[in-house]
């Protein structure tokens, strides 16, 4: 709130004089007397003149707007149009103008960015809370059809699956829609998880997620067993089969002696030296 204190010998003369201090219209101003004027005595005596206190409030919008220009100006772009759309609570500011799309930035971070920023600025003015919007191209509308198509998707994904699933993490707004969207899914469900930039959405069924079983005992020792069955090589039918009674004669025939004399492995031993 601007004010100025104006004097004049009329109520009328004391607002003009506030109103020119404080550089605007006095239909654009509130005003409140402070002191009537009174006539002096007899022409001479006491008498005072008329005090007037002049008053405005600023537009929060207005502010918001000023302050995006100058910022914007920084950034290189020369005599942006901000237009201002009055909303109940607050204002969407729509930024137009030669190769303005840059300020969105990756997925809105720097128009998200600046849109706080004006927002602070706004909130010095007056006591309640005013809500700033930013948008350029309507990228907003753009954003907010496509978050709502992501957050249908995905309900229905998890349905299908029977898993949660975890979305990227989004700010407060995007969370929001995303939220609005998945209520309009039978049977599904979302919330919020994590902290501050980390915070994301969670979709999932409502009866929770369903565990996947692994196969019964039975048929998996089946077929444990029959690979171990697999396993076993088959006795080679090529060789001779030996019996009891072929082993028991060839242990009862002499075995040859080994000759300490070189030459040939079995010989003939002499044992009548």
């Amino acid at each position: 709130m601007r004010e100025a204190i104006g004097i004049g010998e009329t109520v009328e003369l004391a607002k003009e004089a506030a109103c020119k201090e404080l550089g605007v219209e006095s239909y654009e101003a509130e005003f409140e007397i402070l002191e009537m004027p009174t006539k002096k005595t007899f022409g001479i005596f006491g008498g005072s003149p008329a005090k007037v206190r002049v008053y405005i409030e600023d537009d929060p919008a207005q502010v918001a707007a000023d302050y995006l220009k100058k910022v914007l100006s920084c950034m290189g772009i020369q005599d942006p149009e901000i237009n201002i759309q009055k909303e109940e609570g607050g204002a969407l500011l729509t930024i137009k103008g030669d190769d303005v799309g840059f300020i969105i930035g990756h997925r809105g971070e720097t128009l998200d960015a600046l849109q706080y920023l004006a927002g602070l600025v706004a909130n010095h003015v007056g006591t309640g809370y005013y809500r700033i919007a930013l948008d350029i191209g309507n990228y907003r509308e753009k954003r907010r059809e496509t978050l709502e198509s992501l957050g249908r998707k995905m309900a229905e994904k998890s349905l299908r699956n029977g898993r949660n699933c975890s979305l990227e993490p989004m700010n407060p707004y995007e969370r929001r829609i995303i939220h609005t969207a998945v209520q309009t899914v039978e049977g599904a469900k979302s919330w919020s998880e994590g902290e501050d930039l980390q915070r994301h959405v969670v979709i999932g069924p409502i009866e929770g997620e369903r565990i996947h079983r692994r196969p019964s005992g039975k048929k998996y020792g089946r077929r444990k067993n029959q690979q171990r069955g697999r396993s076993r090589r088959p006795q080679d039918s090529s060789k001779p089969a030996v019996n009891a009674q072929s082993e028991n004669n060839a242990e009862n025939e002499p075995r040859p002696v080994k000759s300490e004399t070189k030459g040939s492995l079995y010989q003939r031993v002499d044992l009548s030296h």
